[in-house]
């Protein structure tokens, strides 16, 4: 890790290679080259869901479009497939987030339920052709309740992808809601500790489940300055005594950076509207670039950008929705 000199900020400035959770879209260092989004269709997943009472399918579709309006402004190649029976709604192209967005809405939810046996082993062996042509790194996205009752084993069959498919990780959205189900999942997951593993109905409901998940799928390391200290009161952008006096260290820190570009990230808590709060957050992240040009960091070298609402730390505590209501910095 490159190390920073920390001067008189040991307490109030860390340096990590930490990407912090943020409002979609998130904004990170770019981990992976490709994704492809796989989709189980078999009967079982066009039951319902007994959580969100909805079908397994539909809980799908909201917990797809979520991620997708999550995923960083990258260029990234991507796809969108089913199986059981196998499909092609977006074959392996540069990645477009409307034409995903349109995409994921055609995913149907009225087949049969019954009479209608489960391969997903056998359908993501038939696979393996595009699977070879994923530009890598590469993350293969399942959404799957796990239940797989003919053909090979879908666990074998993982196994062997991981075998010829290097630079390839699965990750698996579940909707599991039966022993064998979960096995298969845990069983799948277990095969590499990098799997992201993640209940269909959070990515639905929680934009802290799709930050986290979205970063942990998409995000590489980045330096990241979390400036302790720096935030700001409820509906406030001002900058206090406190906050210049470790800004005034952090701008020694960014000049000692002079080939890097800079990137102001403002959030704010929870409360009140998203249009309201993507204002204040970056007329937050820009209190912070106004107040470093003042001290000598180009403003040419910094962009500020408003994220909205944060929930890196517990909006439900007052220390918790102080700490989201900041401003950090990340180089490029």
């Amino acid at each position: 890790m490159k190390s920073f000199r920390l001067l008189a900020l040991a307490a109030a400035l860390v340096l990590s290679y930490a990407v912090a959770a943020v409002a979609a879209p998130v904004n990170c260092a770019k981990k992976i080259e490709s994704f492809d989004f796989v989709v189980d269709y078999s009967g079982s997943m066009m039951l319902h869901d007994k959580q969100l009472k909805k079908t397994k399918i539909q809980v799908t579709k909201e917990a797809l479009q979520r991620v997708n309006a999550a995923i960083p402004n990258d260029q990234f190649m991507a796809g969108l497939h089913t199986i059981t029976p196998n499909g092609v709604i977006i074959p392996q192209s540069p990645w477009d987030r409307a034409a995903m967005s349109a995409g994921i809405n055609k995913l149907k939810d009225n087949f049969s339920v019954f009479g209608r046996m489960t391969a997903m082993g056998d359908g993501i062996q038939k696979y393996e052709p595009f699977l070879s042509s994923m530009k890598r790194d590469a993350a293969l996205i399942l959404v799957t309740d796990g239940d797989n009752n003919r053909g090979v084993d879908l666990v074998e069959i993982a196994r062997q992808v991981y075998a010829s498919q290097r630079g390839m990780t699965i990750h698996i959205i579940s909707l599991a809601d039966t022993k064998n189900g979960e096995n298969t999942i845990k069983a799948i997951a277990a095969l590499n500790p990098n799997t992201q593993v993640v209940r269909g109905e959070e990515l639905a409901t929680s934009d802290a489940a799709v930050e986290r998940f979205v970063t942990a799928v998409f995000c590489g390391q980045a330096e990241v300055l979390v400036l302790r200290g720096v935030n700001f009161a409820f509906d406030s952008y001002a900058l206090d005594s406190k906050a210049q006096g470790i800004l005034n260290e952090a701008a020694a820190l960014i000049k000692g950076q002079p080939n890097k570009r800079v990137l102001l990230n403002g959030w704010t808590d929870s409360k009140g509207s998203d249009s309201y709060n993507k204002v204040l957050s970056k007329n937050r992240a820009n209190a912070v670039k106004n107040y470093l040009a003042k001290q000598g960091v180009p403003a040419s070298r910094m962009t500020a950008v408003g994220r909205g609402k944060s929930f890196k730390y517990d909006n439900k505590t007052a220390d918790g929705a102080y700490m989201n209501r900041r401003t950090e910095i990340s180089f490029e």
